[in-house]
C-alpha cells in the first residue's frame, strides 16, 4: 500500500483558544504532530516497534507560516504527505485547513532517526515503507 498523502480530521477544543478566542499558535504544533502520527499509521508504521527496537524520530526543524485563525469548534484537517527522505532524515509537508478549504498553517517538518542514545542513523530497513517515500523520488 503506498500512501502519498494523508489528511486527519480535528475540532477545535476550548483549552486549544487563547484569549483572543482563537486557537493558539503553539497549539498548531500539535495539530501537526498529530497528523505526521495518522500518516504514519495509515502507511503501516510501526511507531511502537521503533521504539521498543531502540530507535526514535525526532523533529529537527519546523517551518510554519500562518495563514488564517481558527475557533472553537472548527472541523480542521491535517493533511501530511512526505516530500523528502534521505538515509537519516525526512521532511513532510503539512496543511492545516477548515471546512471551507481557507488555510490556517502551512508548514514543512523535518525529522531525523536517532538511536535511544540520540545519536543520528540509518533508518532501519524494516521500518522504511513505501508510504514514507515521496512522489517525487530522487532525494534518496
Amino acid at each position: 500500500m503506498r500512501i502519498m498523502k494523508q489528511t486527519a480530521e480535528h475540532i477545535v477544543r476550548t483549552y486549544e483558544c487563547d484569549s483572543y478566542g482563537h486557537v493558539n499558535n503553539a497549539v498548531y504544533l500539535n495539530y501537526l504532530e498529530y497528523g505526521r502520527m495518522e500518516f504514519l499509521h495509515a502507511a503501516g508504521f510501526d511507531y511502537k516497534k521503533l521504539i521498543s527496537s531502540g530507535y526514535y524520530l525526532y523533529v529537527t526543524h519546523v517551518d510554519i507560516h500562518y495563514k488564517g485563525s481558527a475557533f472553537l469548534d472548527d472541523k480542521l484537517f491535517i493533511e501530511t504527505e512526505p516530500i523528502k527522505l534521505k538515509k537519516v532524515t525526512g521532511t513532510f509537508h503539512q496543511k492545516i485547513y477548515k471546512e471551507n478549504g481557507s488555510i490556517c498553517a502551512d508548514a514543512e517538518v523535518t525529522w531525523a532517526s536517532v538511536t535511544h542514545e540520540g545519536r543520528p542513523c540509518c533508518i532501519p530497513a524494516e521500518f522504511m515503507v513505501p508510504g514514507l517515500i515521496p512522489e517525487k523520488s530522487g532525494n534518496a
